[in-house]
């Protein structure tokens, strides 16, 4: 006897034992629940990254045969109105925090890349005004083991921070802060979103269904298609690192269709008690018509967002798999929990009827017609040609802005003002560069870096940087063991999302290094975060490209 998965039969099977489909149901959410407390923080990441390997990572990879796996460039920024950075108060505090980052010890800093002004001498590392300067350092490890560590030395810093805060203002910025601040920022938008969200759309849903108990069964199964989605995300992080911003979309879209998909087939199952066929039978009819509706959609929106898997990029990929997940959720939800409820509270889904409106909810009269969606659907019918041409124009109308769209990424300079990787950022910006923090990279690769015609491709280089305002003095060349690997690390001026520092990168990479390297037999890779940001925009409009055919 072949097995009927109809729609139709899951929806009587369920309301036909209930119990069993909910108790089944407590197990997988217990199951996700266990997942996302014990493994969901973990398989989360700030890290934004390539999952192919264009030019930018060919030279990450390169850079680390030179300096190991590549730790977040971190500053500790400090600024007084009392001191000058010469005066020997200002020397002194400078001094004992750079003691106390050290004291850390080499699994958080690469000591060898810790230094002050007063240590290095370096000009960069003092403000013109000599009102501020800096503390630069490079974290130790991986980009997860940087975001792990940098908590310890934010907490070093803000202790100096509040026993000084008369006379400096002391606050520490960097890849590994920003994350920090990120992670932090999105938990408290996820808060935010949940305790508005949530309660608006319980007060939408009672006017609407006209109950409060109708009400709060499809706020229920967005709540469940949410945390299946996120156990399940959990479980693909052991394996495989999400962005943390599948957290907030699978909560966005989890809300989105875990309450429209069960509010199709409450509102069909209160229909057909209202025409008077028994709960078994409504429920079976709800799933024959409104549950059928709920799988298109969600398939159709599934195969939508397989689009986004695609883009060789782990936010896009972690965003597509997050939206996917919660979807199926939401499917398998409305196909067989929400069932087994309507089973279990039969007419009592009508329960707390709100006055004047839960009556006519519930009342339904054979042929009764009226009403604007009546009205607009008998006119859509009646003209089907006519509606196509109307509704597909508007659609391709909203599309056409698309081409000429301007993307970007949403960088530090977006951040709200309290945050302190903002605040530092402001300081970095106007006094120094924020390009010390985020430099430009150029990975020379050749067979002998120190050979002549290569040494004079690297001082030409430095030579054309100078006559442009947008880059810093270059730092000291680094050279591999073996002589056949290069970088030339250079502050950009901005935001490295920023269209100065952009701006300024793309001539470095298009005429700069051209100039500077042509017959010089060495082949450079530009590396780096702003570098990165390019590449990312170029995958992404040429992505577009395929996702939307």
């Amino acid at each position: 006897m072949a097995l009927n998965l109809s729609t139709e039969n899951l929806a009587r099977s369920s309301a036909s034992h209930p119990w069993r489909v909910v108790g089944i149901w407590v197990l997988v959410i217990v199951a996700a629940m266990f997942m996302v407390g014990s493994y969901l923080a973990d398989g989360l990441t700030t890290k934004f990254e390539f999952v192919s390997n264009p030019e930018v990572k060919k030279g990450e990879v390169l850079l680390e045969e030179i300096r190991g796996p590549k730790g977040t460039n971190e500053v500790v920024v400090f600024e007084s109105s009392t001191y000058k950075v010469d005066d020997a108060a200002y020397r002194a505090v400078v001094e004992e925090l750079t003691r106390n980052l050290a004291a850390l010890g080499p699994d958080i800093i690469r000591l060898e890349t810790l230094g002050n002004y007063y240590s290095t001498g370096a000009p960069p590392l003092k403000s013109a005004d000599e009102s501020a300067t800096l503390i630069s350092f490079v974290m130790a490890g991986d980009f997860d083991q940087n975001s792990d560590n940098i908590e310890e030395v934010v907490e070093v810093v803000h202790e100096m921070a509040a026993r000084e805060a008369a006379d400096f203002d002391i606050k520490v910025a960097g890849q590994a802060t920003i994350g920090l601040d990120q992670r932090e920022l999105s938990q408290e938008d996820l808060e935010k979103g949940e305790a508005f969200g949530v309660p608006i759309a319980l007060i939408i849903l009672i006017v609407v269904l006209g109950a409060v108990a109708a009400a709060v069964v499809p706020l229920v199964m967005a709540i469940v298609s949410i945390i299946l989605a996120l156990g399940i995300s959990a479980a693909i992080g052991t394996m495989w690192e999400l962005s943390l911003f599948v957290s907030n979309i699978i909560t966005m879209i989890g809300l989105a269709v875990g309450i429209d998909y069960s509010l199709f087939v409450v509102s069909r199952y209160r229909e057909e008690r209202g025409r008077g066929m028994d709960k078994i039978e409504a429920i079976s009819r709800a799933g024959a018509t409104a549950s059928r509706a709920v799988v298109f959609s969600g398939m159709t929106v599934v195969l939508a967002l397989i689009g986004m898997v695609l883009i060789p990029f782990n936010i896009f990929i972690s965003i597509g798999l997050g939206a996917i997940f919660v979807v199926l959720a939401a499917m398998a939800a409305a196909m067989t929990l929400l069932p087994a409820i309507l089973g279990i509270m039969g007419d009592k889904v009508n329960a707390l009827n709100v006055p004047f409106i839960g009556k006519s909810q519930i009342n339904f009269e054979p042929g009764r017609s009226g009403g604007f969606w009546d009205k607009l659907v008998r006119a859509v019918m009646a003209q089907p040609a006519l509606s196509l041409l109307l509704t597909g124009g508007l659609l391709i109308a909203a599309i056409v802005p698309f081409f000429s769209i301007n993307t970007g990424f949403a960088g530090i300079s977006t951040f709200p003002d309290e945050l302190e990787s903002k605040q530092a950022f402001l300081v970095l910006d106007e006094k120094f560069s924020f390009g010390e923090v985020t430099p430009a990279e150029i990975v020379i690769e050749a067979p002998d870096v120190n050979a002549p015609a290569v040494q004079a491709g690297i001082e030409r280089l430095k030579e054309l940087l100078a006559a442009d305002s947008a880059f810093s003095e270059p730092r000291e060349l680094e050279v591999s063991t073996d002589g056949t690997i290069g970088l030339l690390a250079v502050p950009v001026e901005g935001d490295t999302s920023g269209e100065i520092s952009i701006a300024a990168v793309t001539r470095l990479d298009e005429q700069y290094v051209e100039e500077a390297f042509a017959g010089s037999g060495a082949t450079i890779y530009l590396s780096g975060e702003t570098a990165f940001n390019m590449k990312f925009f170029s995958v992404s409009s040429d992505s577009a490209k395929i996702v939307f055919p």
